[in-house]
């Protein structure tokens, strides 16, 4: 696994694990409810991230382009797909996404590389 993967990958879950066990339980009830949008269901799991890739680039969150890229990859998505989600991201975002495409395609390369 890459550097940038494994330091994104390490940090989210120390983060993660600090959060839902910080005694306030809400926080766990929403992280439920996040895993559970993004399970195979009428729509296929892959198309959901794909879904949730655009929106994380139209939201401008690094973050999240980068677990859905690595999440969209695991249920099988191919860089031609990612590309086209990226396209309707630009398309909907405007030349503003342009910067979060780049920090994707870098993400994007280093998990396909690995």
């Amino acid at each position: 696994m890459s550097k940038l993967r494994e330091e994104f990958n390490e940090y989210r879950s120390k983060m993660n694990e600090k959060i839902l066990n910080c005694g306030f339980n809400d926080y766990k009830k929403i992280f439920a409810i996040d895993h559970k949008t993004y399970l195979d269901g009428a729509l296929p799991a892959k198309t959901k991230e794909l879904m949730g890739l655009t929106a994380s680039l139209v939201l401008r969150c690094n973050d999240c382009v980068f677990y859905h890229i690595e999440k969209a990859i695991e249920a099988g998505a191919t860089k031609e797909e990612l590309f086209e989600t990226f396209q309707v991201a630009l398309v909907v975002g405007g030349t503003i996404v342009i910067p979060h495409m780049r920090k994707g395609f870098e993400y994007m390369e280093e998990c396909f590389n690995n």
